[in-house]
């Protein structure tokens, strides 16, 4: 089946890690005008999963506040099977210089827990789309 491209309007989301772990930070944006939404970070010691699984949260919770039925995007297959399990299944160790990280990290899964939406979440297609708006471009 062909893609013609993506469903708009749309929120997209995308994270970026330096190493793993290494200095991650997120955000999501507008699809088809690119306009930031929101920018979390740079954390100290995270991963490019977790940020991709805070960002479609945040994302989730940012279109339900504002009740846009927009569709919410992500590049992550990991990310999107987080978000199903309502669970970040990071290995990653909890420590001092990643403390604030998992503390949003649980916040997002207790979110995930106590709210419903209506809200499409679909994977970008990146072969047929290029990369996802919300891209850092530091590949």
């Amino acid at each position: 089946m062909a893609s013609n491209g993506p469903i708009l309007p749309a929120l997209a989301t995308d994270a970026a890690c330096s190493g793993n772990p290494g200095v991650m930070e997120f955000r999501a944006v507008i699809a088809d005008t690119g306009t930031q939404v929101f920018h979390r970070g740079p954390f100290k010691k995270g991963t490019n999963n977790i940020g991709e699984f805070l960002a479609l949260v945040l994302g989730l919770a940012y279109l339900k506040k504002n009740n846009l039925p927009w569709v919410l995007y992500t590049d992550s297959v990991t990310a999107l099977a987080w978000l199903r399990q309502k669970k970040c299944k990071s290995k990653m160790e909890w420590t001092r210089d990643n403390q604030d990280l998992f503390l949003m990290v649980r916040k997002a899964e207790d979110w995930l827990r106590s709210n419903t939406w209506t809200t499409r979440v679909l994977k970008w297609d990146t072969a047929a789309w290029g990369e996802i708006p919300a891209d850092f471009g530091r590949k």
